[in-house]
């Protein structure tokens, strides 16, 4: 059965979004596979003294957006003013110091070895609680979570 013009025009817009998807597959922008160097990754220090070094940032090969941060977080210190919620996931691997995680009003102390995760779009914040700078890993995954600061 053949199709008429007036009929390949109205498939047209259909099509032109499809073709884009394919040429996408056919190119990998993904994050590559390696190390990320501690001494190349590049450190800023925030307004509340905070000091971040950003270690990868990019999209994995599924699709998801990944970013992974250190901070040094001085005593008292939060990384922001208040509690906040974002698209992606989160999760804090403490490696000094003690921090107090807040996801939706509830307190979680975080010391060396602990791992402390808030799932999308849940109210939550960190401060260092203990006398001493803290140093954590953030990994950040999902929507957004490769333009976060």
């Amino acid at each position: 059965m053949p199709i008429s013009r007036r009929e390949m025009c109205a498939l047209l817009p259909a099509i032109f979004p499809l073709a884009a998807q394919l040429q996408a597959l056919g190119q990998d922008n993904s994050l590559p596979s390696g190390a990320f160097s501690f001494d190349k990754a590049p450190m800023h220090v925030a307004n509340n003294n905070a000091q971040i070094r950003l270690m990868m940032r990019g999209k994995l090969a599924t699709g998801e957006a990944l970013e992974v941060h250190e901070t040094t977080l001085p005593p008292g210190g939060a990384p922001t003013a208040t509690t906040h919620h974002h698209p992606h996931s989160e999760m804090w691997l403490i490696r000094e110091g003690t921090i107090e995680l807040t996801v939706n009003d509830k307190h979680y102390r975080l010391e060396p070895g602990s791992v402390g995760f808030v799932r999308s779009n849940e109210e939550h914040g960190i401060r260092n609680v203990g006398t001493a700078p803290a140093l954590y890993f953030v990994v950040a995954v999902g929507p957004g979570a490769e333009l976060q600061e």
